[in-house]
């Protein structure tokens, strides 16, 4: 089939490229110039693993092309996916104006029947918002179909989240559109992957209630281990326990810094403010102790830091491993590394930092930071060295080596996966997170 994607953002580029390695003719939108210029050169303007590979395959096969042109994405394509984004409000709320934008930009150059798909997150009511904009504005009217299919990526993991998807939701209003979309995922369907056909506003809600419980499926580990520290037990051992119970399974009981990225931590607030439009002030108080729990671990690591620093941290130097808000990632908005950085800064200590590729869009946030090109260098003369990232390399690290180029063998490991015996055997002064 011919496909849009306007928005070629990490949603929008990761959901083209890989309809085009379905099989699809895939022209992908969007304004900005810079990004059209790196993506059309066969280069993605941020990391994800995986996906520069096949973006120059399918650039190269010709089933991927990118334009600026609200016009010729209009006479291109059978479907249109709306992929732009949806950042958060001042008051929490998700700005929709990309998404009504994109919509008013493309309705005046409807003419025929087309089924336009939104995938964007976005609080409930708004598909039916843009149907009707879409079909009062468009030559085409009521043969504008509009469906809500929303996107369950995993930075790191988005390739492969794509291409063998969990489930597929069609938030829709006619059988046809299903057919539509049918044909559209016919690949992965014929694979086995499960697809569920619901209403557009229980479709959008689908993506928001997933992620507010898996935000507080972490909060809740990470306050038992504010309880396992309190009473001298070991949250990892708790955590694996629970994990046996397939009532709550082991998947995001991981404790540690909590949860940050572009994603859960403002689709929390969207829907904390969905819930104060409702009228549901129990769910926005719910939503609010989820997110005061998440950010509460971020302080708790830094005043741990100061507490094995002595309780003062000016002129202290502390390596930081990790910045970006989850490993396979580039991404450091809202990331629990880098706002204990932060902290630690701005009381006095020096702060050299190390990641695998997050450290150039750090230095564009922090500049006021320190960083290295190595982990060695970063923890030279360390007086303590802060794990914050489960990058593997990190894992592989050799404690003894480490320990002959810092001032201080003080480790503190805020993911609970590093070998804390192996590093106290090398000399390491060792806090985990959830541990006395």
């Amino acid at each position: 089939m011919r496909l849009s994607v306007i928005g070629i953002g990490y949603l929008g580029l990761t959901h083209a490229v890989c309809m085009a390695d379905l099989g699809h003719d895939v022209l992908a939108l969007d304004v900005d110039e810079d990004k059209l210029g790196l993506a059309a050169k066969g280069e993605a303007p941020f990391f994800e693993p995986g996906l520069a590979p096949l973006l120059r395959k399918n650039l190269d096969d010709g089933r991927l092309r990118f334009t600026s042109s609200y016009e010729e994405a209009a006479r291109f394509a059978q479907v249109h996916f709306l992929c732009v984004g949806t950042p958060q409000s001042p008051d929490g709320r998700a700005d929709l104006t990309q998404v009504y934008g994109a919509a008013a930009a493309l309705a005046p150059l409807l003419r025929e029947a087309c089924l336009v798909v939104g995938k964007s997150t976005v609080p409930p009511g708004t598909a039916r918002q843009v149907m009707s904009r879409l079909r009062a504005a468009a030559p085409a009217g009521d043969d504008v179909g509009v469906a809500w299919s929303p996107e369950f990526l995993r930075e790191g993991s988005a390739v492969q989240d794509t291409l063998e998807p969990g489930r597929l939701v069609f938030g829709v209003t006619s059988q046809s559109d299903v057919m539509t979309l049918r044909e559209v995922y016919r690949q992965l369907l014929e694979a086995g992957t499960p697809w569920l056909a619901m209403g557009l506003e229980t479709a959008e809600l689908v993506k928001v209630s997933a992620n507010a419980f898996l935000a507080t499926k972490i909060s809740f580990i990470n306050e038992m281990a504010e309880v396992c520290e309190a009473v001298g037990a070991d949250v990892v051992a708790l955590s694996r326990a629970l994990s046996h119970d397939d009532r709550i399974g082991g998947r995001s009981l991981s404790p540690g810094a909590g949860f940050g990225g572009g994603c859960l931590p403002k689709d929390v607030r969207a829907f904390r403010a969905t819930g104060r439009q409702l009228g549901l002030d129990s769910l926005d108080r719910f939503l609010a102790e989820v997110e005061a729990i998440n950010l509460g671990r971020r302080a708790r690591l830094a005043a741990l830091a100061q507490e094995m620093l002595g309780g003062a941290l000016p002129g202290k130097r502390v390596a930081v491993l990790g910045v970006a808000f989850k490993p396979n990632s580039d991404d450091v908005r809202d990331s629990p590394g880098l706002d204990v950085c932060q902290r630690l800064a701005q009381a006095g200590a020096v702060v050299c930092v190390h990641d695998p590729a997050a450290m150039p869009n750090a230095a564009r946030l922090c500049p006021e930071l320190h960083y290295r090109s190595s982990v060695r260098a970063a923890a030279e003369a360390a007086d303590l060295v802060l794990h914050v990232t489960e990058w593997p390399e990190y894992r592989a690290l050799d404690p003894s080596a480490l320990a002959a180029v810092v001032a201080r063998p003080n480790l503190i490991d805020a993911r609970c996966v590093l070998d804390a015996e192996l590093w106290r055997a090398a000399g390491w002064s060792v806090r985990v997170l959830g541990q006395c």
